[in-house]
């Protein structure tokens, strides 16, 4: 026997709590369906936690240059790691609890514990039991990529996940990586008092990032004291008595750093090689992505992939985006679609990086006609008053139609900031609907209309 419900949804991720609450209150009969813990990765392992971190991290940092600011600490500024552990468990306990709570409390909605496997295309099979629905949405969300490099299950490592438990400062913490998650984590347990040491196999750090901001951001960890190894093409580990060897064959520098602890951030992988896809008839890319349409169908009929599984985003806010397509295309008949938003995200480095639209080599490859515009943060007021002075904003247009094409925030606010221009991008509206509105100062975002009026050709 089975049981039938309207929908079933897979996974408790940014997408599916709040997909089961809209369907839901509909008075469909919902099942979703959890194996782990409420709230996926941005709850337990990525937004929450990390950024609890970065918080910590920032205040160690502003009381070690207590002197810039007037003020004097007698003694060291000391860390105390499971303090700082403790204070990002009831941060992302509070929220992983809340998610739980709200589900359980839902109407027509029932939560289910387990491990869910596909049986056909419109059944799944949790801790033995048939569920049934017509329509299936997965939420499965990813998780960190271990490479195949030499010697990498022969050492102990951690990713993004095991770093939560964390309770203790790594004396030298390597970082294989020097992408988002990597220079996130460097910057924290630098702050917190670790040597620190990124490895990165390209020439330059966030690869995908404009060159100009690469090399800020390299800048920027240099100062507080980080290695960084670039141009690493043959990356191994090996152990070395009680530390762990990382091999890098770089251009410059010694070809091995020894270090304590070993962390691995080369990108994540989806959760989609056990969900028994093939009885289901469902695709997926060579990387197990889940493949969808622009409205986050799949090539089975009544069954829909939502979140960091389907490779079209992996942030939390696209994943939250996904669901509100999903759930307006269902019940609003409305006809939205993932080509109309616009990719936005942010770095959560100090200062943070705040990115919209397209980059400069995108604009160069489109052939438009733009024009460009970049403010040093050491000439905002407000960043100066802070003493936070590091960073720029760069903007670029389109010459023809005035619409703002992307832009890059780095300095301090930079991931606040960067939503006026994205909501403007959004309305299609012309750059200078910003340059002639009145800012209140002082404000970082007081600027734009000022670098605005500064617009060059591009080149």
């Amino acid at each position: 026997m089975s049981r039938h419900f309207d929908a079933i949804i897979i996974g408790t991720g940014q997408a599916g709590p709040s997909l089961a609450a809209r369907l839901a209150a509909t008075g469909m009969q919902v099942a979703i369906i959890e194996r782990g813990k409420f709230g996926g990765t941005c709850v337990n392992t990525g937004c929450i936690p990390t950024k609890t971190l970065v918080a910590s991290a920032y205040a160690a940092h502003v009381a070690r240059r207590g002197t810039d600011f007037g003020f004097a600490i007698n003694g060291d500024v000391r860390v105390d790691m499971k303090r700082v552990k403790a204070r990002k468990d009831a941060v992302s306990g509070r929220s992983n609890k809340g998610v739980e709570e709200w589900l359980r409390g839902l109407k027509n909605c029932t939560v289910i514990q387990g491990h869910a496997r596909f049986q056909s295309a419109h059944t799944v099979v949790v801790n033995d039991e048939a569920l049934e629905a017509d329509k299936i949405f997965i939420n499965v969300g990813g998780r960190a990529s271990v490479p195949p490099v030499p010697g990498v299950h022969n050492v102990p490592f951690l990713t993004n996940s095991s770093m939560m438990d964390v309770d203790f400062l790594p004396e030298h913490l390597v970082i294989v990586g020097g992408s988002y998650v990597g220079l996130e984590f460097g910057q924290i347990y630098r702050r917190f008092g670790s040597q620190v040491t990124i490895v990165e196999m390209g020439p330059r750090l966030i690869g995908r990032e404009d060159e100009d901001v690469s090399q800020t951001v390299r800048e920027i960890l240099e100062a507080e004291g980080i290695q960084i190894r670039l141009n690493a093409k043959c990356i191994s580990l090996a152990k070395r008595d009680s530390s762990i060897g990382v091999q890098v064959d770089c251009v410059e520098g010694a070809p091995e750093v020894v270090g304590t602890h070993v962390l691995l951030a080369v990108g994540r992988i989806p959760n989609t090689s056990d969900l028994g896809l093939d009885r289901a008839g469902v695709a997926t890319d060579k990387r197990g992505y889940i493949v969808v349409d622009d409205q986050l169908q799949t090539n089975v009929q009544g069954i829909w992939a939502l979140g960091d599984c389907n490779g079209r985003g992996a942030f939390t806010h696209t994943s939250y985006n996904d669901y509100e397509i999903v759930a307006d295309n269902l019940l609003n008949a409305d006809h939205r679609r993932v080509s109309d938003r616009i990719q936005a995200y942010a770095l959560y480095t100090d200062p943070p990086l705040g990115r919209c639209g397209m980059t400069d080599a995108e604009i160069r490859k489109s052939g438009r006609q733009a024009l460009t515009t970049k403010l040093p943060m050491s000439r905002v007021s407000r960043a100066f008053e802070k003493g936070e002075t590091q960073g720029f904003m760069k903007i670029a247009v389109d010459k023809e139609t005035k619409q703002i094409l992307g832009a890059a925030i780095l300095g301090t606010g930079g991931d606040e900031v960067v939503h006026i221009l994205l909501d403007v991008m959004y309305a299609k509206a012309p750059y200078t609907v910003i340059q002639r509105a009145m800012h209140i100062h002082p404000t970082v975002a007081e600027y734009l209309p000022t670098v605005l009026s500064k617009l060059e050709p591009f080149s």
